[in-house]
């Protein structure tokens, strides 16, 4: 029998982006068969949660049409504010056995019924206690009506979700690789309007938060300063950059680009002087980052002076071979930062 081919699809804010992934042997690895993206107008997704089904549907179906993807089947990611994720012990169990407890064991801990949240546990480790042994590892609680809003987009396009998915997961499954496995990694995905941080502790996650902001706060910034087009914003956004010299002309622009990204890193920061003080002698010792906002100039020099800690650019598809049908080149390169959510969602589904 064949293996099962499922394509890993990011909704994002400004793009549809998907991935078909062949896992490959241990020795030969795993190819990027195909992989393609499609833009979205603004408002069609809003907060990580589509607004407008059809527009997205209509979109994946020009997506599907041009990428050529084997399959309608698909995994779906998700990670917004609506989207829980909380350190949780209990007692070790099957996982099977876990899930089925989750809510008897979690209700007092959500924000919402648990009748309307969709519920998972991400097992990181075990120890003994006095009352015997203990699991540790993150609660996944997402509401229904978020979830819901996607998949009806998804469907309605023709496809066939297998899977939901956690895009934290799906990112440290390609941006934690050879020596970062064994270190303690932050990653650091900026898109338009949610950034994940993801904190990865020999290849583990073990804290995940979602930040209400990205790249397109910023572009949205500068439109308000320089009373200019969406379009005309973006292209000053990373023609200024952050923490550059510019003209008296551009002064504006730059002050705006400042402020909202001062804001999103000191948000980051704090994430990881959280983590430290929660996870004692297991501080970040380096940044990985990845989406279109880590695109934007100076934003990781900006992180790193911030955080005081080493930040590089993810290299998602440094592992995988390129298929006959996947893009080359600088086209290779160019995908790279933003490609890791969708990439990641399929190497989840074939694992």
């Amino acid at each position: 029998m064949g293996k099962k081919v499922v394509v890993g699809l990011d909704i994002g804010t400004t793009h549809v982006r998907a991935a078909e992934v062949d896992q490959g042997s241990s020795r030969s690895g795993p190819t990027l068969v195909r992989y393609g993206q499609v833009p979205l107008p603004l408002g069609a997704v809003r907060d990580g949660e589509v607004a407008e089904p059809e527009t997205v549907a209509s979109a994946l179906r020009q997506l599907w049409a041009q990428a050529k993807f084997a399959t309608r089947d698909v995994v779906i990611g998700i990670g917004n504010q609506r989207v829980l994720v909380r350190e949780l012990e209990l007692p070790a169990m099957p996982i099977a056995q876990i899930r089925s407890s989750l809510p008897f064991q979690v209700q007092d801990m959500l924000p919402v019924a648990v009748e309307d949240a969709l519920l998972d546990y991400y097992p990181v480790s075990t120890y003994a206690a006095n009352n015997g042994l203990m699991a540790k590892g993150l609660l996944v609680a997402a509401t229904k009506d978020t979830v819901q809003a996607n998949t009806l987009a998804v469907e309605t396009a023709g496809l066939r979700p297998v899977m939901v998915d956690l895009n934290a997961f799906a990112l440290a499954r390609v941006q934690v690789h050879g020596d970062l496995a064994d270190r303690t990694v932050a990653l650091v995905d900026i898109g338009a309007r949610i950034t994940t941080v993801a904190v990865v502790s020999g290849g583990r996650p073990e804290f995940i938060r979602m930040l209400p902001s990205g790249g397109q706060d910023v572009t949205d910034a500068v439109t308000t300063a320089m009373n200019i087009a969406v379009s005309e914003a973006e292209q000053i956004k990373r023609q200024v950059g952050v923490g550059y010299q510019v003209t008296p002309e551009l002064q504006g622009a730059a002050e705006a680009v400042s402020s909202v990204t001062r804001s999103l890193i000191e948000s980051v920061r704090n994430t990881f002087v959280y983590y430290a003080g929660n996870h004692p002698g297991s501080a970040v010792e380096m940044v990985v980052l990845s989406g279109g906002g880590a695109q934007m100039p100076g934003v990781g020099q900006y992180l790193a002076s911030a955080g005081r800690v080493p930040v590089s650019i993810g290299e998602p598809l440094a592992q995988f071979r390129a298929g006959r049908a996947a893009p080359t080149g600088e086209a290779w390169d160019a995908i790279q930062p933003e490609c890791p959510i969708a990439v990641g969602l399929a190497m989840g589904a074939v694992a």
